[in-house]
């Protein structure tokens, strides 16, 4: 079952990963530029353990069915490439701008 949220309802962002991936914490820190002045908290949690407050989880598209299972009923974004993946420039654009996220 696809999920889906208006990007003006999303509250907190989580960037998930394996253990140890530097470049999802670089993500993570590009994603809070990215969104400085809306209320979205952006944090960083390794794909097993997603806080439950997770309005949307963002991760590289192969550790994507792990975060589905944690993050049940809630919008997981895939995306292939960290830095100019259209994906993230999608979740930016709808939680600047309002607009449908699906996952």
């Amino acid at each position: 079952m696809m999920t889906s949220i208006n990007g003006k309802d999303v509250r907190k962002l989580v960037i998930a990963c394996d253990a140890g991936m530097g470049s999802s914490v670089m993500l993570a820190g590009q994603l809070r530029r990215s969104l400085r002045g809306q209320d979205v908290a952006v944090e960083h949690a390794a794909v097993d353990a997603i806080p439950g407050d997770a309005d949307v989880v963002v991760c590289h598209a192969r550790l994507a069915d792990r975060a589905r299972v944690g993050a049940s009923g809630r919008v997981v974004v895939p995306f292939a490439m960290y830095l100019g993946d259209p994906a993230l420039d999608r979740v930016v654009a709808a939680i600047r701008d309002g607009g449908d996220l699906r996952g």
